[in-house]
């Protein structure tokens, strides 16, 4: 089904995702010679590759939509093709900041082994909305959360203990990350206790807070350049990590090494 890749704007999404449509399956012997695939086909190639992942590490069920998954694929491939995330990482995390605090918004899948590793609660910035998160910003305090594609950097322990420092490659969605100290910390605001007492998860001053007790384990599992993609209703969102023929073409070179993956 050609087209079913669209990674223009970040759209609106329901918590439950819509039914996948099915998508036509590429032979093993054309995505051995893929130098002579068409665009379509090598696009369909690609939506089997995200739509298998998706299925088998039973996104839809713990609401991630399909479309969001979509677009930090996207994202992951054009990092790749750039060099910006490490060779030995395929572990991609999203968040989704058009859905409540209230549940869990923050996913992080093992692309290559199609396994969910962690599900989780994350807080947005003080100033970005109070349970929904409505409002972003790149400005220096302005304690509000920055949408957009980052890149994992190096540890540190700070007054949340362990921390996991961020860097925004998103333009002016994100580029003053590192240096407004936006990062992935635990904090005890983080909680179904919290949220059961106040109807919603505390607030960070900017940062994607997480739950103190899985803030080690999530933080060990993606540090050191790996992908985090923050998405929200914004619809005037744009970002050249979402170029789909870019991500496509990408893809399309490492199709013979996939073939097993993608059960064909």
């Amino acid at each position: 089904m050609f087209g079913l890749l669209s990674f223009t704007g970040p759209g609106t999404d329901n918590n439950l995702p819509s039914p996948l449509p099915e998508v036509e399956i590429v032979s093993a012997s054309t995505l051995n010679n893929n130098t002579s695939l068409t665009f379509e086909e090598k696009q369909l190639a690609f939506e089997a590759h995200i739509q298998g992942i998706y299925e088998q590490a039973g996104l839809s069920k713990k609401g991630l939509s399909y479309d969001v998954f979509s677009k930090a694929m996207a994202g992951f491939q054009n990092m790749k093709k750039k060099g910006l995330v490490s060779s030995s990482k395929s572990v991609i995390s999203v968040i989704d900041f058009s859905k409540s605090s209230r549940v869990k918004r923050l996913w992080i899948v093992d692309v290559k082994a199609k396994k969910l590793l962690f599900n989780s609660l994350v807080a947005h910035g003080k100033n970005t909305g109070q349970d929904k998160a409505v409002n972003f910003s790149n400005v220096p305090n302005s304690n509000m959360s920055s949408m957009g594609f980052y890149i994992t950097d190096r540890t540190y322990y700070g007054k949340h203990g362990l921390s996991l420092k961020l860097s925004g490659v998103d333009g002016n969605y994100n580029s003053n990350a590192m240096s407004r100290a936006i990062v992935v910390h635990g904090a005890d605001y983080v909680s179904e206790a919290f949220v059961k007492q106040y109807g919603r998860l505390g607030r960070s001053l900017g940062c994607p807070a997480i739950p103190q007790d899985v803030s080690k384990a999530i933080i060990e599992n993606i540090k050191d350049k790996s992908l985090l993609y923050i998405h929200t209703a914004d619809k005037t969102y744009k970002s050249s990590f979402l170029d789909e023929v870019s991500a496509v073409e990408s893809f399309a070179l490492e199709m013979p090494k996939n073939v097993n993956q993608m059960n064909i």
